[in-house]
């Protein structure tokens, strides 16, 4: 079972994080680094939580193999060892290490140290070096039942924090708000687009890891603020953007903090997209990743879109789905419950159902949701089904999808056909029919880029987009159009606006702005 962190976490000053993190610099204790240590399949294995691959390939020694045992893998090593790579007096004072027992020498003859906590490196998108900070036994692998603080482990870098990093809107703001900040990875990201983040979190212990994670990067040290959902920045000047990967988890209880947020269903999720507005600047994005329930006679985007405020667009995407057994066993063995004694797994298993069951859930749905402060008359909320593979980071696309919502909010159809279209990047067109066939049986467009979407047209459509290269307007291009086909240009102008739009909204084709 995985050693939790006690409550005595490192308390570093910061002359002596700057020198730590030099340290772990010159041994090149690093992403990179750490890759050309284990090579691919063993740095890949640990991502999967398992560290046997690793220990082999660190075995020889040296610095980096050090730093690795320490501080990722949660080995003891001998104080010589770490001596020759850390400033280990003064990392013994901060409490990064502990003293203990060297397991492989005779009993007494020598000194061996323990890392205190996880420390994991991790690349910024730029290239930035920068590490996580987590309880010990949770930078790789997630909790896995481990001891200790128990419901207030904080964990490190895991698959849900890497995707809302990806989807996080890199525009210039202000101010920016992590809540329930964790480990503080979205505060790190954060910085690098507002001037002062500010990090919430209901656990305490989170809070100060958050800050050991940003002190160790070299970040500016946020804003922190104890206390549940936005009320520590309850009241207070608005955001201009506002991540959040919350306790989603629905469960029966709230046992774990870091999972689950002690409301019934989805009401979680449901409160955290009902109160964003209000403390959202205009134009301001928040970003929170969600689970939503499936209900018996329920369409799930009907009620996603339903706790969408007033005066917010809003894009949401499921990208996964489970039902009940599946999600159930799933954070079952999360919390290590599989390893409690069939009898204690069966009951808590029979808890979840039972709970699903009263709530006439069916299937649980993941996936993320961005809301964008509007005045517009009419907001655009779309909910949509997406589980293909994308292309990371799609910050810059979600962006882009909101400015394309306030281009076809305020064209009209004759207006839309007085601009200029430009077909996006790597876009490729698939004829589909049957061998031999004079004609296709229809077009397909699709992007490689991105979200990666596909969508049928018909021959005009796939001729108007193979010539939008932003010099003649869509009307001017569907009066050639016409012409060649033989086909009245006036019906045509009539009849494809609504095509062009949603070839706009799905991003295929991007307006020419002026």
């Amino acid at each position: 079972m995985a050693r939790v962190s006690t409550d005595a976490l490192p308390e570093p000053t910061t002359e002596s994080t700057r020198r730590v993190r030099e340290a772990l610099t010159a041994a090149g204790f690093t992403a990179d680094g750490l890759l050309d240590l284990l090579g691919a399949p063993a740095y890949a294995a640990l991502a999967r939580g398992e560290t046997v691959p690793a220990l082999r390939a660190t075995r020889a020694g040296g610095p980096l193999a050090t730093l690795t045992r320490l501080f990722l893998l949660q080995q003891a090593v001998p104080y010589r060892s770490a001596r020759a790579v850390l400033p280990v007096d003064a990392v013994l004072a901060d409490r990064w290490l502990e003293r203990v027992p060297d397991p492989a020498a005779a009993e007494g003859t020598e000194e061996a140290v323990r890392a205190t906590v996880d420390v994991r490196p991790y690349s910024g998108p730029e290239g930035q070096d920068w590490w996580v900070v987590s309880d010990s036994g949770c930078a790789v692998g997630g909790a896995g039942g481990a001891g200790g603080p128990g419901e207030n482990v904080v964990l490190g870098v895991g698959g849900a924090s890497t995707t809302l990093v990806g989807i996080m809107v890199p525009t210039p703001v202000g101010r920016a708000l992590d809540l329930g900040t964790g480990s503080g990875i979205q505060a790190l990201h954060a910085g690098r687009f507002a001037t002062q983040v500010t990090a919430t979190d209901l656990n305490p212990r989170a809070l100060r890891f958050a800050r050991l994670t940003l002190a160790l990067s070299g970040a500016a040290e946020p804003e922190l603020r104890e206390g549940s959902l936005f009320e520590p920045v309850a009241g207070e000047e608005p955001y201009g953007l506002i991540v959040s990967n919350p306790p989603f988890v629905i469960s029966p209880g709230a046992r774990l903090t870091y999972r689950d947020g002690g409301m019934a269903g989805d009401d979680m999720c449901r409160h955290l997209v009902e109160q964003a507005a209000r403390q959202l600047a205009p134009g301001g994005h928040c970003q929170l990743l969600a689970n939503w329930e499936h209900q018996e006679g329920a369409d799930w985007r009907d009620r996603v879109r339903s706790w969408v405020p007033p005066g917010c667009d809003a894009w949401i995407v499921q990208r996964e789905v489970q039902d009940v057994t599946q999600y159930a066993e799933l954070w079952l063995r999360d919390a290590g419950d599989h390893r409690e004694g069939a009898a204690a797994y069966a009951e808590r298993y029979d808890a979840w159902l039972d709970e699903f069951a009263a709530r006439g859930t069916k299937a649980v749905g993941f996936g993320w949701i961005t809301l964008r402060r509007t005045d517009a008359e009419s907001p655009s909320v779309r909910a949509e089904e997406w589980p293909h593979p994308v292309e990371q980071p799609l910050g810059e696309v979600i962006r882009t999808y909101f400015e394309r919502q306030d281009f076809l909010r305020r064209t009209d159809d004759a207006a839309l056909l007085e601009y200029r279209f430009l077909l996006a990047d790597e876009v490729v067109q698939e004829q589909v029919g049957a061998p031999g066939a004079e004609d296709p049986e229809y077009v397909v467009l699709r992007q490689n880029r991105g979200m990666r979407r596909a969508t049928t047209v018909d021959t005009v459509g796939a001729g108007f987009a193979g010539v939008c290269d932003g010099t003649l307007t869509a009307g001017r291009i569907l009066d050639a159009i016409g012409q060649l086909l033989g086909e009245d240009p006036a019906e045509l102008r009539a009849r494809t606006p609504e095509s062009i739009r949603l070839l706009v909204e799905q991003g295929f084709l991007i307006p020419v702005l002026d």
